[in-house]
């Protein structure tokens, strides 16, 4: 499932597809939002952001647009309502005069009124949103300080969308790796510092993931193993997937473990020491 940034990058090119220019053609594939076809066509998009792992996108009158791709959701782009080559099924079509934005596999599609939005029952239980342009580095290392949360384990926490949304698995392993943390232990167990260096860890991970289309990597890093024809699954991750393969900061054998039926990795020179 896409996480946070790619999220965040996708809402970045619906705006830039959709923002103000007037749509002239809108297909629902939901029986229940075929009256929005009629009453949305010759509005405008105002802007489109992410929620955690849903999208949002804000018609100029007060309808707001909710969909969440889950599993195999996907928002594709073209020009000239050339539709893509796809398998997939679609959900919904949006069409300007230059642009057309299809989104095809997801399952939960929903029309809200904008002053209703945070009511809605996936996003009124999101944490702050890690790339959301209004969350602060406090509103972050409140959460990790929070006594709500300090008998969860780290690696379950992580990826509770109610802690800080927007994190999911790759992002999780580096997270903990790049604030230099044991990944066993339970929230309560790591000291003020350590919680600052993870609340950090949270943001620069995610703001950079965002930047460069999902490298979470030292720039240093990356543009040495580039120079030494480094393939991406290389040099994308300091250590998530890279099982067997060298820690880029020391030279240790990275390691895996699953927890919640899902796998961590983790440097154990580098967070267990």
């Amino acid at each position: 499932m896409p996480e946070g940034p790619e999220i965040w990058r996708t809402a970045d090119v619906l705006t830039e597809s959709l923002k103000n220019k007037p749509i002239n053609d809108l297909f629902f594939a939901f029986d229940k939002l075929k009256e929005y076809e009629s009453k949305l066509e010759g509005q405008k998009v105002n802007r489109v952001e992410a929620r955690g792992k849903a999208i949002l996108t804000y018609f100029e009158s007060d309808t707001v647009m909710y969909s969440h791709n889950q599993l195999y959701g996907k928002w594709m782009i073209s020009k000239n309502g050339e539709q893509p080559d796809t398998n997939r099924s679609l959900r919904v079509a949006i069409h300007n005069d230059e642009k057309s934005a299809y989104l095809y596999s997801a399952s939960e599609i929903e029309i809200l009124n904008r002053d209703k939005v945070n009511e809605h029952s996936y996003i009124q239980k999101l944490g702050p949103d890690v790339l959301h342009p209004k969350t602060t580095y406090e509103d972050i290392l409140g959460q990790f300080q929070s006594d709500k949360f300090k008998n969860r384990k780290l690696t379950t926490l992580l990826l509770d969308q109610g802690f800080v949304s927007g994190i999911g698995n790759y992002l999780r392993s580096e997270i903990m790796f790049y604030a230099k943390v044991n990944p066993r232990e339970k929230l309560r167990e790591y000291s003020n510092q350590e919680k600052e260096a993870l609340a950090e860890a949270t943001i620069k991970l995610s703001e950079r993931s965002y930047e460069t289309g999902g490298v979470t990597n030292d720039e240093k890093i990356v543009n040495a193993l580039k120079r030494e024809n480094a393939s991406y699954d290389d040099y994308r991750h300091f250590v998530y997937n890279r099982t067997d393969d060298r820690c880029h900061k020391c030279g240790t054998v990275i390691e895996e473990e699953k927890t919640g039926g899902r796998k961590i990795y983790y440097c154990p020179n580098c967070q267990l020491n």
